[in-house]
């Protein structure tokens, strides 16, 4: 399956923008309209699901459709991917309880699994290596943008139009791209009946779902990893892919074929970025939370600090963008990822006197080593598989580092809670009755007398001085997988070939 001669490159380019940014930006308006919408729709006890779902489908079908647009044509299932975005957001904006919100934000979970790993390999069917690399290097930081719009669009919707709206502007902005991107893209189909692995599809997404369900059970029903629930949940996920490799091997079109994982660069990338995202992502997600109850900041003030990762990683990752067809790409991840280590070490040190020019450097020496990953590891699997595995592959390794990112959010989040609770307990007969447990889970209320706060304060910081240090721990770990990348330069296919030709001569 191959895209044909005679695309207009800019109209592709900008379909997929376009797809991608609202993707993304649907994401940060939802959570600032949350409030409003569970106050509307009475659902404070299904707030945490929201998320949950979108999460869950988003992750659980990211590879099957990564293999489905091997089979039958990227551009039909991209098409199909925002059409199911589009749908999950009529039925959420005309949602009148959180049970038909959730039905909504679990299509458009679905319809999202399919809009990055997709753009990136319509890409990679579109544009040759070196101008891919440029533009994959600008794409990664420019997902960053709706992070910082999010909150501004989401609260001038809620506050002077309506909640609802938050989801029906998905309509015509969808429309556009699948507009654009039918106009620009002409695909080459070949007629052979290709068969599906539904044994192997339906596997793949029960074990899944099993481990997927743990961290968001934790999260939303107040478990704990040793608890009965989640272990089963976990052994039956492990049972489960155990099955799946039984299946896949004896598959015609295996929905995840294991020969990927006899591809060094696939297995290391997959491994990377699910370290990388589960340590640096968990640890830093709670970030907001010692910005406001330390440092003073508001909430506002404690969101936009990421704009100092973002203005590290953007030029980074342009730069490596320039760079990975000229010097090995191993080299480049040993350097870059020198960084989030010194970025990692500076927060163990965060303290109650710890200031915001502190973090600004923190976060963008953080932003310049997370640039490498943005502007190339895409690009690395595209360029190491065969062209007819390039999404199965691309979404694996997504799948890894969507894994990795729900299980550190959830693990770091657990820890931090009990951290903050143990140092907060110390103090509990010096606080008013009730108050521990207030703070341990919502914050430093108001009125508390100021010795108390600075204690308080005190306990805070200890509780993520540890969390960093265990962050610290999976960035030296992320460092050394780098190592176990090839040492090679990447070039297009053809003349990799051709190189080794003329070795073996």
């Amino acid at each position: 399956m191959a895209a044909a001669k005679g695309n207009n490159k800019a109209l592709v380019l900008t379909a997929l923008l376009i797809g991608l940014i609202f993707a993304e930006l649907d994401e940060t308006i939802v959570s600032t309209a949350m409030p409003t919408i569970i106050r509307d729709l009475h659902g404070l006890s299904l707030y945490g699901w929201v998320a949950g779902v979108y999460m869950l489908a988003l992750t659980i079908f990211m590879p099957i459709i990564g293999k489905l647009a091997d089979l039958f044509g990227r551009k039909k299932l991209y098409l199909t991917s925002i059409g199911l975005f589009i749908g999950g957001s009529i039925v959420c904006g005309l949602s009148q309880s959180m049970e038909m919100l959730l039905v909504g934000r679990g299509i458009q979970g679905i319809g999202a699994g399919g809009l990055m790993p997709l753009a990136m390999v319509i890409l990679g069917d579109t544009y040759p290596l070196e101008q891919r690399a440029k533009i994959q290097a600008a794409i990664g930081p420019v997902m960053f943008l709706p992070q910082l719009l999010g909150p501004t669009v989401g609260g001038y919707i809620v506050g002077h139009i309506s909640w609802h709206w938050v989801f029906l502007i998905n309509i015509p902005v969808g429309l556009l791209a699948a507009a654009v991107l039918s106009i620009g893209m002409r695909e080459a189909r070949g007629e052979e009946k290709r068969s599906i692995d539904w044994a192997g599809a339906f596997t793949l997404m029960l074990g899944l779902l099993s481990l997927l369900l743990a961290p968001v059970l934790i999260d939303n029903q107040g478990l704990s990893w040793s608890s009965p629930q989640v272990i089963g949940l976990l052994v039956l996920s492990l049972l489960l892919f155990a099955l799946l490799v039984r299946i896949e091997k004896r598959a015609k079109e295996p929905i995840i074929p294991l020969h990927l994982f006899k591809n060094r660069t696939v297995v290391v990338l997959s491994l990377f970025v699910f370290v990388l995202m589960m340590g640096l992502m968990g640890g830093l997600s709670s970030f907001p939370f010692f910005a406001q109850n330390v440092m003073g900041l508001t909430p506002t003030a404690s969101g936009y600090l990421n704009m100092a990762a973002m203005a590290g990683a953007i030029p980074a990752s342009i730069l490596i963008g320039f760079l990975i067809t000229k010097i090995a790409y191993r080299t480049l991840f040993i350097v870059s990822f020198i960084l989030p280590i010194v970025g990692m070490y500076l927060l163990t040190q965060i303290g109650v006197d710890t200031t915001v020019v502190y973090i600004v450097v923190t976060f963008f020496i953080t932003g310049i080593g997370m640039g490498a990953l943005f502007g190339s590891d895409n690009l690395i699997v595209q360029e190491s598989v065969e062209k007819e595995h390039s999404g199965v592959a691309l979404s694996t390794v997504q799948l890894f580092q969507s894994l990795g990112m729900t299980i550190g959010l959830s693990v770091f989040g657990s820890l931090l809670a009990n951290n903050i609770k143990s140092g907060v307990m110390d103090l509990s007969d010096q606080l008013p009755p009730g108050t521990a447990g207030t703070i341990a889970t919502g914050g430093i209320p108001a009125g508390l007398a100021p010795d108390l706060v600075e204690k308080v304060r005190f306990a805070f910081s200890d509780a993520f001085q540890n969390i960093f240090t265990i962050g610290l721990v999976f960035a030296f770990v992320a460092f050394g997988l780098c190592w176990f990348l090839k040492k090679e330069v990447l070039k297009k296919r053809e003349e990799g070939e051709e190189q080794a030709l003329q070795q073996g001569a």
